[in-house]
């Protein structure tokens, strides 16, 4: 068949490349098009439903927790029936399932869409995260997960401010952007392409004497926990920050999106200077720069007193969190062979999200401690200011061999 080797013919074609971000700009949609609006949301269901304080929270990290669930199984698809087809179906799902909640009148069910509607993103993201590592190796493929992350941010930071804008009028209004993605099913259909299955077993079997060891598994856990402990301290951001501005007045759902807009932008700024940093620093290094930047914009979220303080804090925090997918994700896709891709980025993909959902519960059990809000988010910071020592050490005492693992195909 003259598909089998299409991916060498075609690791430098754009098409596919526009596709893929775009698709994997949806992951990012899933969430900031409702967060500006919770404060709404909570306002129109807090007087009739008594559990509203509870179920709010969820419209906004319950998908996260779908994915988390949902994601080693959307990989293990993603190996035993294939890539595109998978995300075709996956595509129209995440678009429909999106935008019912314009349409519902009862808390509970908003709430259980949108658990269903995080599995068809989980599906999303591992099959774009999987179809870039058959596509291109080597350094090109760092270039695409690089573009993967700043397409991210960049669509998010638009998305971010159009849905808190919408969300002036009502709350119902940016669930309706959910049907886009609908445009973009086309050209999944055309463009996009499905590696041949046999040539995984082909490729497999002639390069398994010169990788006795084939998956890396250390590579493999140390970024699913690099990921899980990185987005528990990014999500921080989109989800407390509403808050921290309603304590201080400012309740504008159009001035809340733009707050997280600008952590979006930064977000794709750190994402930018990833290439960069990563040459230079190395990949501890790298890490231990991220976690820094992620502490001192905590840090400074959580002693804010103005508007103006927050977006310091909000671009600080984002440039760090720009940092941490690609970085995580690299040596992930570098540990995998291509039959085990789907199940390993599956896995990436569930730690991600898991972190996710598990970073306002992680805030709401240190607040016990500490008492208010803001202290708890000063502890997360001294977390995250903690692990960026731990990877400082790594990196002197192991300057090269994990850089190694990224670099190679």
């Amino acid at each position: 068949m003259t598909d089998n080797h299409r991916p060498e013919r075609q690791a430098t074609g754009g098409r596919e490349g526009i596709v893929l971000m775009l698709g994997s700009s949806l992951t990012i949609m899933g969430a900031v098009m409702v967060a500006p609006i919770l404060p709404k949301l909570g306002a129109e269901f807090a007087p009739s439903d008594a559990h509203a304080e509870l179920l709010v929270p969820l419209a906004i990290t319950g998908p996260a927790l779908a994915i988390a669930l949902f994601a080693p199984l959307a990989g293990w698809l993603a190996d035993r029936i294939g890539r595109k087809h998978l995300l075709v179906l996956a595509t129209v799902l995440y678009a429909l399932l999106g935008a019912i909640p314009a349409l519902l009148q009862d808390l509970s069910s908003i709430v259980a869409i949108r658990l269903v509607f995080g599995c068809a993103e989980a599906v999303v993201m591992t099959c774009c995260a999987t179809l870039i590592a058959d596509y291109w190796k080597g350094e090109e493929r760092l270039r695409y997960v690089n573009l993967q992350v700043v397409s991210i941010g960049l669509v998010g930071a638009v998305f971010f401010v159009i849905g808190g804008a919408l969300g002036e009028h009502s709350w119902r209004m940016p669930f309706f952007l959910y049907l886009l993605p609908l445009l973009l099913v086309p050209f999944m259909l055309r463009i996009l392409w499905e590696p041949p299955r046999h040539a995984y077993v082909e490729v497999s079997e002639a390069s398994a004497a010169a990788e006795p060891g084939r998956v890396s598994y250390g590579a493999l856990l140390t970024g699913c926990l690099l990921v899980f402990a990185g987005m528990a301290l990014n999500f921080i951001v989109p989800v407390q920050t509403p808050a921290l501005l309603v304590a201080m007045g400012i309740t504008s759902s159009t001035m809340i999106g733009a707050s997280a807009g600008l952590g979006l932008l930064a977000t794709l700024a750190g994402s930018l200077l990833w290439p960069v940093c990563r040459r230079r620093l190395g990949v501890c290094g790298c890490n231990a720069l991220l976690l820094t930047l992620l502490a001192a914009g905590l840090w400074q979220l959580a002693v804010a007193q103005s508007y103006s303080a927050v977006l310091l804090a909000v671009l600080v925090h984002g440039v760090g969190a720009g940092l941490l997918v690609p970085n995580a994700m690299a040596p992930v896709m570098n540990a995998l062979t291509v039959q085990t891709r789907g199940r390993g980025l599956g896995a990436f993909t569930a730690c991600l999200y898991l972190g996710q959902f598990a970073s306002p519960l992680l805030v709401g059990a240190i607040m016990t401690t500490t008492g208010s809000l803001p202290g708890a988010i000063s502890a997360m910071a001294g977390a995250s200011l903690l692990g960026a020592v731990l990877w400082l050490l790594a990196q002197w005492f192991y300057p090269t061999s994990v850089a190694h693992r990224v670099s190679t195909p």
